[in-house]
């Protein structure tokens, strides 16, 4: 009889811990196991310890150069941008002298106070300003020599300036031919929205892409590595910061992608930013300009806008083309691709150019027509 009073009375107690087991975790839920799923009723965060990645092997040893560039280069990276109250975009004009469509720039503006920041980089004469948003912008200018290193050097004094302000975010470089293609609301969304910074970079195989490489380059920068692109970008600000504390591939470009070396023509704004950020964070950029450039006739310059081509259906057009192209110098080759924002086919240009002065009448017309979409 009492071994068989002993069975039940275990049995009670077991049951009364596992109770009291249930309630205690319902109460106080565990928040970085399975469990958690079980037992609570409330919201679980877990919480799982990565084992560490083997660090990479370089295919060669670095120079001390390149592993101080490295570091500094991922370390900004894996820094968490600073978040700003009043996100801005930072407008950078790179300009011979005044600027002919400031009046359109204006329009385009207005109504967006504190939104924005204007900077004017004037490597000729001093411009004479129309508008109140561009009087009082010039900033401390060299001059700038097409096609040589000086161009980007006017593209880091402009940056420079831009990131003096916390609150910009977001640094978009024009030029004085350029017009905006959409408005103000919609560029702004597009560009702090994105999870990209718009570098063009593609490879281009030709006598005027890769054929411009020159192997004093190496071993910072190799041949399988250099990159073309339009000069005209849109710039997060991490990758803001990255192009002003950049010195070691800066100074590959330097000396080594100038006119008349070696007997070709390399010009440093077509190819240090595509080949530095394709080597540093590929997966950062969208390979594609947000600004539209015809280069389909194939010259050295690409194709100017004359009032006779301004009409709203070829405004509107512009507005709605949604693939990149690229005109490659490898016997004609050209490369297309749809243009993706976060995932999504989008319309590739917020921005366009060359657009001759005269077609400023026109352009004013019709603004409101072709700038009507919305993100």
């Amino acid at each position: 009889m009492s071994g068989s009073r002993k069975g039940p009375v275990w049995i009670i107690v077991l049951v009364n811990f596992v109770i009291l087991f249930l309630i205690v975790a319902y109460v106080y839920p565990p928040t970085t196991s399975a469990a958690c799923s079980i037992f609570s009723s409330t919201e679980c965060t877990f919480t799982f310890r990565k084992q560490p990645l083997a660090p990479k092997v370089p295919a060669r040893e670095l120079t001390d150069d390149e592993t101080i560039s490295q570091v500094v280069i991922s370390e900004i990276l894996r820094t968490p941008p600073v978040e700003s109250n009043n996100p801005k975009i930072a407008f950078l004009f790179l300009t011979p002298g005044t600027l002919p469509f400031e009046a359109l720039w204006a329009k385009f503006f207005q109504g967006h106070e504190g939104r924005f920041s204007v900077y004017v980089h004037a490597s000729k004469e001093k411009p004479v300003h129309t508008s109140q948003y561009f009087k009082g912008r010039d900033i401390h200018s060299k001059s700038v020599v097409w096609g040589k290193i000086s161009m980007v050097d006017a593209e880091r004094r402009l940056l420079a300036q831009a990131l003096l302000d916390p609150d910009n975010q977001q640094f978009v470089l024009l030029s004085e031919s350029c017009i905006p293609l959409q408005n103000f609301d919609y560029v702004y969304n597009y560009l702090t929205l994105a999870n990209v910074s718009f570098i063009d970079c593609f490879v281009d195989l030709g006598p005027h892409g890769s054929g411009r490489y020159s192997e004093h380059m190496m071993p910072e920068v190799e041949k399988k590595d250099f990159r073309k692109g339009s000069q005209w970008f849109s710039l997060k600000r991490q990758h803001a910061i990255i192009t002003m504390a950049d010195s070691l591939y800066y100074k590959k470009f330097r000396y080594y992608c100038k006119p008349n070396m070696e007997g070709r023509n390399c010009y440093s704004d077509e190819h240090y930013l595509p080949t530095f950020f394709n080597m540093i964070d590929p997966d950062g950029i969208a390979n594609r300009s947000v600004t539209y450039v015809d280069w389909s006739e194939r010259k050295w310059h690409p194709k100017s806008f004359k009032p006779e081509d301004i009409t709203l259906e070829f405004l509107r057009n512009l507005t709605s083309i949604d693939n990149v192209v690229h005109f490659t110098s490898d016997s004609k080759r050209v490369l297309t691709g749809p243009c993706m924002w976060n995932g999504i086919k989008r319309p590739c240009y917020l921005f366009a150019r060359k657009f001759y002065p005269e077609t400023l009448e026109k352009l004013m017309y019709h603004f409101s027509n072709y700038t009507t979409q919305s993100l």
